[in-house]
């Protein structure tokens, strides 16, 4: 525990107040109607929203999570999620202007947008509370365990007294101001966690017991842990760190934030920019930022933190108050922040407040909008008034809330929730990239997927998954997430195609609104030309190829920029060199490629 100086507390207290001013003051606007509380009423601009994504992704949980991978596996433990930005790119270059073209409310409506009929009508419902409720309180769950560790360690706070102290403030403002509310304070709250996760990086390298940045790297607890790449003559770590989420990971999980196709918040975001070229420009200042910019602070305070607690026992010898249950290398993070001086912790622990405010304050709008627009609405009362949708959306955001905290006093450290939610969503995601290009795709692909997929997910986790899965197993451990994803996308295509596709005037209404392109549809405009009927409405040819190599190049620009930075910070200059020319030719050829793609759009 730690004495807070009176600059602490004040720069605490004020960004607390500064926070739920924001939420008071645009709660009359937003409270108007549902498209302003859920959407802002589709206006916002490119640079807020893509901010507002990053300050989400930011949560007191990542951090925690970073820390528990580097102190596992290294700094190449990353690619589990830096692999994501693959997803990223193609939701920027393929899928973002078909979002915004699609027009709705909440991403969960375009399963009656795409499909029809009552498994369309179900699917709808089903998701809504499936992912709005069950797997948002998962997620929250995992962000608020990470806000009642730090708030254990750095404040000897008891977890009911975090949960009540920062879900309060957070409640309250995310139920009155809505989706603006949350954009807007976003854009503050992004600058405080920057601020905080950067002077706490340097400061602490600096420390007596660390030496300095070129001491630590040399330290014997660290030098193991720094390559950007697996050992690739260890064929398990190869194949789980690498190989894995790159081949496998990033195109067939859903995961918050980095669902394959787009979707939860990164599409609720999309839905409310201005058009089609501000959802772009959000989504793709978003991945630069997220995954170019962002790691390496917490990467180098996760390796400080080897030197100091080089294991569990040393944090738990140091903070004797935490409980067993909450032991975990995850909360080597907050321990270091401990170390902290006055004014530089204050800052550090207001951007902490700030990361779990604007993670939870989305996940709870994002999630209210699900029950609104696709559970309440449809199912309840489809004659309610936009007063009535404003105040279920409000109620129901302080039950998200609740449910939330009360998970969390069951969980134990971050990595836990993070491998179930991707086991949960293995196999799924292929079905969210081709739907939109594949006529065949019906209704009864999305549920077969989610079923089998939950089913198999909790088989494997259970004695099972033990006897299938291990060392002295029938198969090694790095196989369960494959073999999940190979068993749902057999039973999904099967399914697939033992069940009636959807009917003409579902895929032709969703095609003449949409103008998705592509051979996957050729059978559709056939018969449609069969029927005298033109769904084309433009010359200009499938963007969806330059979308892809604009993906590819891209990722090259992005690798290449975070890799560059590590490079810096490890001394290798050389390494940085190539890396700095790569990133200004691959940045060359993506602004011609997006001219290209823009043309289309226009």
């Amino acid at each position: 525990m730690i004495d807070l100086s009176t600059l602490d507390l004040a720069l605490i207290f004020s960004f607390f107040a500064i926070t739920l001013f924001i939420g008071i003051y645009v709660s009359k606007r937003s409270g108007k109607n549902s498209s302003e509380y859920f959407l802002s009423g589709r206006n916002m601009p490119w640079w807020l929203l893509g901010v507002s994504m990053v300050a989400t992704t930011f949560s007191t949980d990542t951090p925690n999570l970073v820390t528990d991978i580097v102190r596992k596996d290294g700094v190449s433990g990353n690619w589990v999620w830096w692999a994501f930005l693959i997803t990223g790119l193609l939701t920027v270059f393929v899928y973002a202007k078909l979002w915004r073209k699609s027009k709705v409310n909440t991403d969960i409506e375009f399963y009656e947008l795409r499909y029809g009929g009552p498994p369309a009508h179900f699917l709808r419902w089903f998701r809504a509370v499936y992912l709005g409720v069950i797997f948002n309180v998962f997620a929250m769950a995992g962000v608020t365990l990470a806000a009642i560790k730090i708030g254990s360690i750095m404040l000897g706070l008891q977890p009911w007294e975090t949960i009540v102290y920062a879900g309060t403030i957070t409640v309250v403002f995310s139920a009155l101001g809505g989706f603006k509310g949350v954009v807007y304070t976003d854009f503050i709250l992004f600058f405080t966690a920057m601020a905080g996760a950067i002077g706490a990086a340097y400061y602490l390298v600096g420390l007596p017991e660390v030496g300095g940045l070129e001491a630590l790297l040399q330290h014997e607890n660290v030098s193991g842990k720094l390559s950007i790449l697996p050992d690739f003559s260890d064929n398990e770590a190869l194949i789980t760190l690498l190989i894995i989420p790159l081949a496998v990971q990033w195109w067939s999980s859903w995961y918050p934030g980095a669902e394959p196709g787009g979707g939860g918040y990164i599409a609720q975001r999309m839905l409310a920019a201005k058009d089609e070229n501000h959802a772009i420009g959000a989504t793709f200042f978003f991945n630069i930022m997220h995954y170019a910019l962002r790691p390496w602070p917490w990467i180098i305070v996760a390796l400080a933190s080897l030197v100091i607690f080089p294991d569990v026992a040393s944090i738990q010898e140091a903070f004797p108050m935490i409980s067993e249950d909450k032991l975990g290398h995850d909360l080597a993070y907050s321990a270091m922040l401990t170390k902290l001086p006055h004014g530089l912790l204050g800052l550090v622990l207001a951007s902490l407040v700030a990361a779990y405010m604007s993670t939870i304050s989305t996940h709870l709008n994002w999630g209210s909008s699900y029950v609104v627009n696709d559970f309440y609405k449809q199912q309840i009362n489809k004659n309610a008034s936009e007063k009535q949708l404003v105040l279920v959306g409000r109620i129901s955001t302080v039950l998200l809330m609740v449910f939330s905290a009360l998970f969390a006093l069951y969980l134990q450290n971050a990595k836990q929730l993070f491998d179930i939610i991707l086991m949960f969503g293995a196999g799924t995601g292929l079905i969210f990239i081709l739907r939109w290009f594949w006529w065949r795709i019906n209704a009864w692909s999305e549920i077969s997927a989610m079923l089998i997929s939950g089913i198999v997910s909790l088989l494997f986790t259970s004695s099972l998954g033990d006897q299938l899965f291990g060392e002295t197993a029938l198969m090694p451990s790095w196989a369960k997430f494959p073999i999940i994803v190979l068993i749902t996308t057999i039973v999904w295509l099967t399914v697939t195609f033992m069940t009636r596709p959807e009917s003409k005037s579902v895929l032709r209404d969703f095609y003449k609104k949409i103008q998705p392109g592509g051979p996957g549809w050729n059978k559709v405009l056939t018969e449609a030309k069969i029927d005298s009927i033109e769904l084309v409405e433009s010359n200009e040819g499938w963007s969806v190829p330059s979308g892809i190599l604009a993906m590819l190049v891209g990722c090259v620009l992005i690798y290449s920029i975070m890799f560059f930075t590590g490079n810096m910070i490890y001394g290798n200059y050389v390494n940085a060199g190539f890396l700095i020319v790569s990133a200004l030719i691959s940045g060359f050829i993506l602004t011609k490629l997006w001219k290209k793609i823009r043309a289309t759009i226009l």
